[in-house]
């Protein structure tokens, strides 16, 4: 007669063990990849760029959404302005927080930056201001429809698109926007150069992301007006491609003579003119390569003490 008794399963003694160590093993190797100096420098792109994006779209959907009750001008360039501040602060000591592609190619073409981490700035950037823009829709989504009546349209006396990308004001042609967005970029670049530049009168030590939040501030207070100074492809395409996709439409990219490509073409032409209008009046390559190898490090937008 067969016995009907249980068979109890007996785990190996090291059963545990191994599994314990296992896991270990998987959590160590997922460090390691998180601390990678290009990984590292891949999330504090992304990380500042989105810190950047949160304070300066929502200070936008404020002035937009609310009125002057929530918000006028300047309160649009403060929050832009800070936030490049409080961006810096986050990445700084990592990537040296460029947020900016156009700043990211000029540090490339001036020695400061590798080549090789162009497309990984500047994919963490526009991932960054992608998700800010969505952060932004969705916790202004009741002001936006109620806004709107749930007309999400890109220009006339509701147009809502602006409060995430640049347009140009009525006055502006294609052609002058683009001179104006790429002048004012020379002078973003320009203005970087002397706040970084140890061999010149820089920004005292501790306080160059305040000195360069000022910076967006006073250009945006006083240039402006033409374009609402995009000065940076990352802070713009991102940002309009989601508005295509969360209810505007392709008129995003149609609207204003196809302007679109001004704000990602003409910044990154601008601060390499920017930075040969730096090296030719005051400064030289070499002496903004061979910053690089000084101990101090200076919290910057393109000074990046991580550029091996």
């Amino acid at each position: 007669m067969a016995s009907t008794a249980r068979k109890t399963y007996t785990w190996p003694r090291n059963y545990l063990t191994r599994r314990l160590q296992t896991s270990s093993d998987v959590i160590q190797r997922i460090q390691e990849a998180w601390q990678r100096d290009i990984m590292r420098e891949f999330l504090a792109e992304f990380m500042s760029t989105y810190v950047m994006m949160v304070f300066g779209l929502g200070s936008v959907a404020q002035k937009v959404l609310g009125g002057n009750n929530y918000g006028t001008y300047l309160t649009i360039n403060l929050g832009f302005g800070f936030g490049v501040t409080m961006g810096i602060h986050v990445a700084g000591s990592i990537s040296g927080a460029h947020m900016n592609s156009a700043i990211t190619f000029t540090s490339c073409v001036l020695g400061q930056t590798p080549w090789k981490k162009l497309p990984v700035y500047t994919m963490g950037q526009c991932f960054g201001s992608f998700l800010a823009a969505a952060t932004i829709y969705g916790l202004y989504y009741g002001a936006l429809m109620q806004y709107t009546n749930g007309n999400l349209t890109v220009t006339g006396p509701r147009a809502t698109a602006g409060i995430f990308a640049t347009y140009p004001a009525p006055h502006m042609s294609l052609w002058r926007g683009f001179i104006d967005e790429l002048v004012l970029t020379a002078i973003l670049q320009l203005c970087l150069l002397v706040i970084t530049d140890k061999k010149n009168s820089p920004a005292l030590k501790g306080t160059h992301a305040l000195v360069i939040g000022v910076a967006i501030i006073t250009i945006g207070l006083s240039l402006g007006m033409n374009t609402g100074y995009a000065i940076n492809p990352a802070r713009d395409l991102p940002p309009r491609i989601f508005t295509s996709i969360a209810g505007w439409g392709n008129e995003v990219f149609r609207a204003r003579d196809n302007w679109w490509w001004v704000p990602v073409v003409a910044p990154t032409l601008g601060a390499f003119v920017g930075a040969i209008v730096y090296l030719v009046f005051i400064g030289n390559v070499n002496r903004l390569q061979n910053q690089n190898d000084q101990p101090e490090q200076a919290y910057s937008l393109n000074d990046n003490p991580r550029s091996t």
